[in-house]
């Protein structure tokens, strides 16, 4: 990822393309940017900015506000699943060891279309026999050469944001199937709720939680205190909760005191 002191005019001249890469580097390192900020930096009107902005926006890579934009999720938009998996990569990495250790060999497991489970996919083969079911395309990825490793993979309409399929014939396959454990993830966690942005998304996973005998979450820590438009569970309907350890005292006290089951790991360097 470029650095913001090495971005230069010079990106111009390569291109919109190569612009707007070098735009979206700047911004998810900065977290977020104004318009007139962009324009400077790069040296092009702040209609050219507006435009690279809803490119990038149309791709699900950056959500645009009054007069800037940001690559963080908000309660209605979830960023692209490429650009996701960019974030917090340690601290998923360490969810999925400690999801490894739920799962036993000859087991089916369940996968949803996070960045997380696509994490715990590369460990799966450490488990063989095992079969998996999911619809992440990047877990299908992940998974489709390991030998031990049986791959159900859920159909339905591809979405590019999230690199996964949904939709009715999705639902209809997951109605018919039956794992031991479901991993899940969740783009928020306000009080004792998890909580997801978009509502195809949302009944996906829920196929998937009822399509599993033990439903265990994998959530980023920063999560907890936000919010998204759409209700998934409540936390206690999942017999694990992972998360990691630099959840907030606040955020444990509410758990503790609503008796959820959850357990904090710690992300190695």
């Amino acid at each position: 990822m470029t650095s913001p002191a090495t971005l230069t005019t010079r990106t111009v001249t390569r291109g919109a393309p190569a612009r707007r890469q070098a735009m979206l580097d700047y911004i998810i390192q900065a977290g977020s940017a104004q318009v007139d900020e962009l324009a400077e930096r790069f040296g092009v009107s702040r209609m050219t900015v507006h435009r690279d902005l809803d490119a990038l926006s149309e791709q699900g890579m950056v959500n645009k506000q009054h007069g800037g934009v940001t690559t963080r999720s908000s309660s209605v938009f979830e960023s692209n699943f490429a650009l996701r998996s960019h974030i917090a990569t340690r601290e998923k990495q360490a969810l999925a060891r400690a999801a490894l250790e739920e799962i036993a060999s000859g087991e089916a497991v369940m996968l949803d279309d996070s960045t997380t489970a696509a994490e715990l996919a590369l460990l799966l083969p450490a488990r063989e026999p095992l079969t998996v079911i999911t619809n992440g395309l990047e877990s299908i990825d992940r998974l489709k050469t390991a030998s031990g490793i049986k791959l159900i993979t859920l159909g339905g309409d591809y979405q590019p944001r999230f690199n996964a399929t949904f939709g009715l014939l999705c639902e209809q396959t997951l109605a018919n199937l039956r794992a031991n454990v479901a991993m899940l993830s969740a783009s928020a966690i306000l009080g004792t709720a998890a909580y997801v942005q978009d509502p195809t998304v949302t009944q996906i996973k829920r196929a998937q939680m009822a399509a599993a005998e033990r439903r265990i979450l994998l959530v980023h820590s920063a999560k907890f205190g936000q919010g998204a438009l759409h209700r998934l569970a409540d936390l206690d309907e999942f017999d694990l909760v992972l998360i990691d350890e630099s959840l907030a005292a606040e955020h444990r006290t509410t758990l503790d005191e609503a008796g959820i089951h959850y357990r904090l790991i710690e992300a190695r360097p």
